[in-house]
């Protein structure tokens, strides 16, 4: 495994000749201002690159050892001197040529970070609003994906109903030991976290989806946490609810002070006010809860969608 071994080009099933030998990534970083508004970021590709002259990603072959995230980052940090520190990976794109694939990873942005061309690979870098895009010459894979990858651009948050989905998965004496049953689904998820999500059929989201989960505890199993659990809150406190809808890496602990319900639709609420654009995805099989988060604007699916992904990891 050495860095740059993936230099070079391959062919893929559909006849096109593509750079990269295990395939190529980019970094869409986004930003969404105080309004909502979505700013991606782009590059002019340099006149004597393949397709020089028109404005893509910053990106490049994989190589042999990389995954599309850490290619992502890699690229963009010598493309544009852009670090991922300031960077919230909230899903990848696959583009599957057949043989060959391009791999586009959306990152948050925390601002409009600077970005400069780095090497003779770029001759420009511009923050553009994302409905302003396609108004210069785009490279024409990215002209290919972006309608697809377009709706997929705002961070999601998905709220689990844990004592809905304990009982769907009805392990053996799971009622005798509620504690000990949220235990062992909350480090489940943690574990599915950490390689991404498949999004619910319809939901506007990358294939592999890395959005901020929220577990909802209540009565019997309030107190649960695993090693991997970094923050837990009362749902009474708002400030500290949407600070656990926001920590990367780690599934946030919200425990009801009373009714589970109402603290789902009271995170729901939070994360909704705080930042309208965002997605909030409930998952639970109680139809009033659907209901009721149905009204604040939030999609729900059922515990089958969860423990169908549980079961891979």
């Amino acid at each position: 495994m050495a860095a740059k071994d993936g230099d070079g080009w391959a062919l893929c099933e559909r006849g096109h000749r593509h750079w990269g030998l295990h395939g190529a990534s980019g970094l869409l970083a986004v930003h969404f201002d105080a309004g909502g508004t979505p700013h991606v970021l782009m590059q002019k590709r340099s006149w004597w690159s393949h397709h020089g002259g028109t404005w893509g990603l910053p990106g490049g072959a994989l190589d042999s050892h990389e995954d599309a995230v850490t290619g992502a980052l890699r690229e963009a940090l010598e493309e544009a001197a852009l670090s991922g520190e300031s960077l919230r990976v909230l899903g990848v794109h696959i583009d599957d040529h057949g043989g060959w694939a391009f791999q586009t990873v959306i990152a948050e942005a925390d601002a409009l970070l600077p970005a400069v061309p780095a090497n003779d690979e770029s001759t420009d870098m511009r923050w553009l609003p994302a409905d302003e895009v396609g108004g210069e010459t785009l490279h024409p894979g990215f002209a290919e994906t972006w309608p697809a990858i377009r709706p997929s651009l705002p961070p999601s948050v998905v709220v689990l109903d844990a004592a809905n989905i304990v009982g769907a998965r009805a392990e053996h004496g799971w009622w005798r030991d509620r504690a000990g049953a949220a235990r062992r689904l909350l480090e489940d998820v943690e574990r599915l976290v950490e390689h991404g999500l498949r999004p619910p059929e319809g939901f506007p989201a990358p294939a592999m989806w890395f959005p901020r989960v929220v577990m909802v505890l209540e009565g019997a199993a309030k107190g649960v946490r695993s090693d991997g659990t970094a923050n837990t809150a009362d749902v009474a406190d708002t400030a500290n609810t949407a600070d656990v809808a926001d920590t990367a890496g780690v599934v946030g602990v919200v425990e009801a002070p009373a009714s589970g319900d109402d603290a789902i639709v009271d995170t729901v609420r939070e994360n909704r006010e705080v930042r309208p654009w965002q997605r909030v995805l409930v998952v639970t099989a109680d139809r009033e809860l659907r209901r009721r988060v149905a009204e604040l604007g939030a999609a729900a699916v059922g515990p089958g969608w969860l423990l169908g992904q549980l079961r891979r990891v």
